[in-house]
């Protein structure tokens, strides 16, 4: 019969733990020397106290001599200090690496997440992949300062001390080793029932707080349609089943711990009536037993720990795989490794380039693969040119801008920027000719002056100022508590829709990049707003290849074209008084607006 296949699952995935956090503890090998040293100095310190301790009673106590006693004593007092500083030396240095590796693996992290496609989140929820960020390493956290240092430490406490059992009676060591499998077999068993169980407990987890995340993003909605009782009730649904399983793997380690711990010291309760009979009869002395039994307790607690951390490992086990899942998935959309890195962030003129072709292009979505959100979409777009993408919800318009930015990539066709296919361009170089105004602006809790430098970091105080004075922010950036140095909250939450949108127009302006894409830019504009941002940007329009989406009519009327696509296609285009002609669609779409 082959062996059950969970064991080498259980122990492999107990050092993948330390595979997975060797690399990351591996650039402070100096300090992790270090804390080895001290490591070292106490262990070898406690060891040498039990041969103190023999020493004590048999050439102190039982010889009656004083003065030996006195320079044994004083020996135990350095041993003693030279322990502390041992101590000192492991914790003050392996405290110093958890903290910086635990630091790494988040940035790590974080950074892999920055990598990553939008189609990565399209299939991952986002409190499920904070969950990774924080909760994950916060469990990885202990193997680093506590399991990693404490089993270390006890490993080497075990093996001295039963080297030392070994000089001072062959016979009682017997008795150790005999017993020693009896307390193992506990830790195996036990162990891969806690390994399920933290696995389990990470991923309930993570579900809680994705919902948690979610429901408290749309606070508005929830309180809107009166379901605070419902949300709590789901909520604590997830939240008692993470209860229900963390108490059960606790329940499993401390009973881990117990049985380990009795076990322990009732073999020590043998050692000692063995050994005592055999000071009884005068084949040991009362010393070396003392020191016998000094010996065996620090077996016992090394091995206690050492199956303490064992548990530990194996709810680490959980967290790390977690960890390992996200780090080793690949983004669909990556930079070539022999990439076009060719960019410019210069201050745009008509010398710059910005022609956009789409060649025959398809493309669905990986959520949606049955359905083509482009099928056979052509378009060419000169350097300078405005052009306007009109056709109904779900007709592909900000499909076309996804692919502009490679956030996905066409399964047909091919998408070029300055004749190059975005496919062959390194993905900051690409992105670094493009700047975007959406239909839901992004704001970030930030000051409102840091959230327009966005566009452009190097920008100075001066150019962010005339980017937000083109875009009319100023208007209201002067009413705010602390003008424009205001924290503006989570997604800008003291700003109305269209004083968000302005910020993102005014950050647009200001990075002043070769092409602008524009997507619903002033939907959320009041018609004075509206008029006043829509000269702004057909000012510096002018200056960009643009692509504006746009549903009103005043918004397109003036491009230089109008491209009317429908069901992925590109059906018609020109001027607006010829595709109201031309275009039945067109000319359906224009006239319900004007109903409206």
């Amino acid at each position: 019969m082959n062996t059950p296949a969970p064991d080498k699952k259980s122990i492999s995935a107990r050092f993948a733990v330390l595979g997975f956090l060797w690399p990351f503890v591996r650039p402070y090998w100096k300090r992790l020397a270090f804390a080895m040293f001290g490591l070292a100095l106490a262990a070898g310190a406690v060891l040498a106290i039990g041969e103190g301790l023999k020493r004590v009673i048999d050439q102190g106590f039982a010889a009656q001599n004083a003065a030996q006693l006195d320079k044994i004593l004083l020996v135990m007092v350095a041993l003693a200090v030279a322990q502390g500083a041992g101590v000192y030396i492991r914790f003050s240095n392996i405290a110093w690496i958890n903290n910086r590796v635990v630091n790494d693996i988040r940035q790590k992290i974080y950074s892999h997440l920055l990598t990553l496609s939008p189609a990565f989140f399209e299939k991952e929820r986002v409190g499920d992949v904070l969950s990774r960020l924080s909760n994950d390493t916060q469990v990885l956290e202990g193997v680093v300062s506590s399991a990693f240092s404490w089993a270390l430490r006890n490993l080497v406490m075990m093996l001295g001390a039963l080297v030392m059992l070994a000089i001072t009676s062959l016979k009682l060591l017997g008795l150790v080793l005999i017993g020693t499998p009896l307390i193992i077999a506990p830790v195996v068993i036990l162990g891969r029932r806690v390994q399920k169980l933290a696995k389990a407990s990470q991923d309930r987890l993570a579900e809680a707080l994705a919902r948690g995340d979610e429901t408290i993003h749309a606070v508005r909605t929830v309180q809107a349609y009166a379901r605070e009782d419902f949300e709590k009730s789901r909520f604590s649904e997830r939240i008692n089943a993470l209860f229900t399983n963390a108490a059960e793997r606790e329940r499993n380690s401390a009973m881990l711990t117990a049985i380990v711990i009795v076990l322990a010291f009732v073999g020590i309760s043998l050692i000692l009536w063995v050994g005592g009979r055999d000071v009884l009869a005068g084949n040991m002395t009362a010393g070396q037993l003392s020191a016998f039994v000094f010996y065996a307790v620090i077996v016992a607690t090394a091995v206690g720990a050492i199956a303490e951390v064992f548990g530990q490992l194996k709810r680490a086990a959980g967290a790390s795989e977690r960890i390992r899942e996200l780090l080793i998935t690949v983004s669909e959309i990556r930079s070539p490794e022999t990439a076009n890195v060719a960019t410019s962030n210069a201050p745009v003129d008509q010398t710059v380039g910005g022609v956009i072709r789409f060649d025959n292009v398809s493309f669905s979505y990986p959520t949606r693969p049955q359905t083509k959100s482009l099928d056979g979409f052509s378009l060419a777009v000169k350097p300078g040119e405005v052009v306007a993408l009109v056709g109904p919800s779900g007709a592909g318009k900000t499909t076309v801008f996804q692919l502009l930015l490679r956030f996905y990539d066409p399964q047909a066709g091919r998408v070029l920027v300055d004749g190059v296919d975005a496919r062959a361009t390194d993905l900051v170089a690409l992105r670094s000719r493009v700047a975007l105004v959406s239909q839901d602006p992004v704001i970030f809790s930030d000051s409102l002056f840091e959230n327009v430098r966005y566009g452009r970091l190097d920008a100075t105080k001066e150019e962010v100022l005339a980017a937000c004075e083109a875009a009319h922010v100023t208007e209201f950036a002067t009413a705010l508590p602390q003008g424009f140095d205001t924290t503006l909250g989570e997604r800008g939450v003291l700003l109305s829709g269209g004083q968000r949108q302005r910020v993102a127009i005014a950050r647009a302006i200001l990075a002043n990049r070769p092409i602008l894409l524009l997507d619903e830019a002033t939907s959320a504009l009041d018609s004075e707003s509206e008029a006043l941002v829509t000269d702004a940007l057909e000012k510096i329009a002018r200056q960009h290849t643009t692509l504006v989406i746009a549903h009103r009519l005043s918004t397109v009327q003036n491009a230089d074209r109008i491209v009317v696509i429908d069901e992925g296609r590109a059906l018609a285009e020109g001027r607006h008084a010829e595709l109201l002609v031309s275009s039945p669609l067109y000319s359906r779409l224009s006239s319900l607006q004007l109903k409206r």
